[in-house]
């Protein structure tokens, strides 16, 4: 899905205070969601675009962070709990205007970053098991039925995006030494490394619209690249000596 270019994404979440990632259009009336640390205490909140109609979407002395509209704009999923080392952290679902909150993980560990699928039927996500030493890739029903653990290797999965036909999970992960982009079926078969890079970064991948590339950011100072949706063709489209990261297709997929 659509990823914001507003984030700020820590590697272990306990520096995340931002959006990681939301979609565009649908009944939201292209309002973006985030979160946001007012005052000690992270909620989410939507926004319209030029700034106005601020809206609270949560107002909980717990963490609320990682939101991410379904695909029609109807739903937002989260990921809510304690945010502090240690703390448990799970995805919940609410309408878009903040009614209607479900929880749908029970876990007990860190779960981060859910993405819609496109058809809003199944939610993909992040996190460390109790116990668990690395991270790994979920997905579960959005009713909160049917989870499945798509990952279980020994490095890190994080930070899920389904193709725009569904069909198919860009992650990160450094299950080959440093952090790269991968991808896989979305039923998690036929994992694939696509990037290669010598310098560690954190890239949060983004489909472009038509599914057929993935933006990324890479290198140390990071620039955006894009690639084609199997790995090849990979070229920066911004290579300066200042820092860029979470980088986020336009609807029309043109920028």
């Amino acid at each position: 899905m659509k990823r914001l270019a507003l984030l700020a994404v820590s590697v272990a979440l306990l520096g995340a205070v931002g959006s990681a990632q939301a979609t565009y259009p649908g009944s939201n009336d292209g309002r973006v969601a985030f979160g946001s640390d007012v005052g000690g205490n992270t909620d989410i909140y939507s926004v319209l675009p030029s700034g106005q109609a601020l809206h609270r979407l949560t107002d909980d002395p717990l963490f609320d962070a990682c939101p991410a509209y379904s695909a029609d704009g109807k739903r937002i999923a989260w990921c809510h709990g304690v945010r502090a080392r240690g703390g448990v952290i799970e995805i919940w679902t609410m309408k878009q205007n903040g009614e209607d909150k479900q929880q749908l993980t029970s876990l007990g560990g860190r779960m981060t970053f859910p993405d819609f699928s496109p058809d809003g039927e199944r939610i993909a996500f992040a996190g460390r098991l109790p116990g668990a030493t690395n991270d790994d890739v979920f997905v579960v029903n959005a009713d909160g039925s049917g989870l499945v653990q798509l990952t279980n290797d020994p490095g890190n999965d994080s930070l899920p995006a389904y193709s725009p036909d569904g069909s198919k999970l860009v992650f990160i992960s450094n299950r080959s030494g440093l952090a790269q982009v991968w991808v896989m079926d979305a039923d998690g078969t036929d994992p694939q490394q696509l990037t290669f890079d010598p310098v560690f970064k954190v890239q949060v991948p983004d489909w472009s619209p038509d599914g057929s590339k993935i933006a990324y950011a890479a290198g140390d100072p990071g620039d955006v690249w894009v690639m084609d949706a199997d790995g090849t063709d990979a070229h920066p489209v911004i290579a300066s000596p200042t820092d860029e990261f979470g980088p986020a297709w336009s609807p029309d997929g043109e920028q």
